[in-house]
């Protein structure tokens, strides 16, 4: 999903720290090699380098945060999504009721149809013939039996025909709150669809808007805890919990490099969580598609007991997640414009770990 690249409490990511730091560094040299006639009190040189290294910390800043909210509301499309699949399913279910049910009740009024049909050119009872032309076959049922003119099996017939009308009734109301639903969660997805291309929109503009030097700082950088990259680690920290953890991990490995496509699971790209969930699918299991969702998709242990193939879920949101894969390190979709990576497990503040 978007970037795990919160500002630090003092409001400044390390990268923009390190920015500021050498900013001060330089201008700490230039002054000791600067002329002995150059004026020691002119601090206007030193004052625009602070000022330009302080408007890019806070231009990074913003770019941090609008990807953290981008991220934020990749997970509400995400689980909008989820519910208009799952709706659509359930529409469709009752859609084929509605239709089965119409079939029966056309076959039960065909029946009774035919043998009012007998009765009346019989000479017999003609009413049952009514009952084939309306609809509210209870006011038949209550006058016809008031009259005596039908027998127990006619009885039973329009008995059963009455029940499976009401059942087709309810049937139809449910397809309809069913579709109305749905309709109201495609419009969710849509809106969080916005949100999110807005979101990567201004931070792309916001990047677009440093100094090429600083553009390619930022895009470079590593990450806070430590290297980053697409090597694995060296050897392994702790089997797997389980086979199909093991197999999770190798899936999630072999997409290490595949773009970050925000509301992707795969194959070719992926955002966070749709990574963590296609990992897990080619294992044959089945996790649900938001971070949020997964932290829960298991047993949570504590950190410091974490096995490869945990799910690593981060901020107190658990807006985004990653996989342990062993050595201190998860493999996980960082945000737009980094692919598939490993990171340090502590690259940002981690709030649960969990064993699928």
């Amino acid at each position: 999903m978007a970037t795990h690249r919160r500002p630090s409490q003092s409001g400044l990511t390390q990268s923009a720290r390190a920015t500021v730091l050498s900013a001060a560094a330089a201008t700490a040299a230039a002054l000791l090699t600067s002329p002995a006639s150059a004026d020691p009190h002119d601090t206007s040189a030193t004052s625009a380098t602070s000022a330009t290294s302080a408007t890019a910390a806070t231009t990074q800043a913003r770019v941090d945060r609008l990807f953290e909210q981008a991220e934020q509301a990749t997970e509400r499309f995400n689980k909008a999504d989820e519910l208009a699949d799952q709706l659509r399913e359930q529409v469709g279910r009752a859609q084929d009721m509605v239709a089965r049910g119409q079939e029966r009740i056309n076959r039960m009024r065909g029946a009774l149809g035919a043998v009012a049909g007998a009765q009346y050119r019989a000479g017999g009872l003609d009413p049952a013939l009514a009952l084939l032309l309306s609809e509210n076959p209870d006011s038949y049922l209550s006058k016809a039996a008031a009259l005596d003119r039908i027998g127990a099996r006619q009885v039973s017939a329009l008995s059963q025909l009455r029940d499976a009308q009401r059942k087709l009734g309810r049937q139809r109301a449910e397809a309809s709150a069913k579709l109305g639903e749905l309709e109201r969660s495609r419009a969710a997805v849509a809106r969080h669809k916005r949100t999110v291309e807005a979101k990567l929109a201004a931070a792309r503009r916001l990047l677009n808007s440093l100094p090429k030097e600083e553009r390619e700082e930022y895009d470079d950088r590593s990450s806070r805890s430590g290297d980053r990259g697409d090597t694995p680690p060296p050897m392994p920290g702790g089997a797997p919990a389980s086979g199909r953890a093991a197999a999770a991990v190798l899936a999630a490995q072999q997409a290490v490099g595949k773009p970050y496509i925000w509301g992707a699971n795969g194959p070719s790209g992926f955002d966070c969580s749709g990574l963590t969930q296609w990992s897990y699918a080619q294992a044959g299991v089945s996790l649900p598609r938001t971070s949020q969702a997964q932290r829960y998709a298991g047993r949570q242990v504590p950190l410091d007991q974490a096995q490869p193939g945990d799910l690593v879920a981060y901020r107190d949101d658990a807006s985004h997640i990653g996989m342990y894969v062993g050595n201190g390190q998860v493999v996980h979709a960082p945000y737009p414009g980094a692919p598939v990576r490993y990171d340090p497990v502590g690259m940002m503040p981690v709030s649960s770990v969990t064993r699928v």
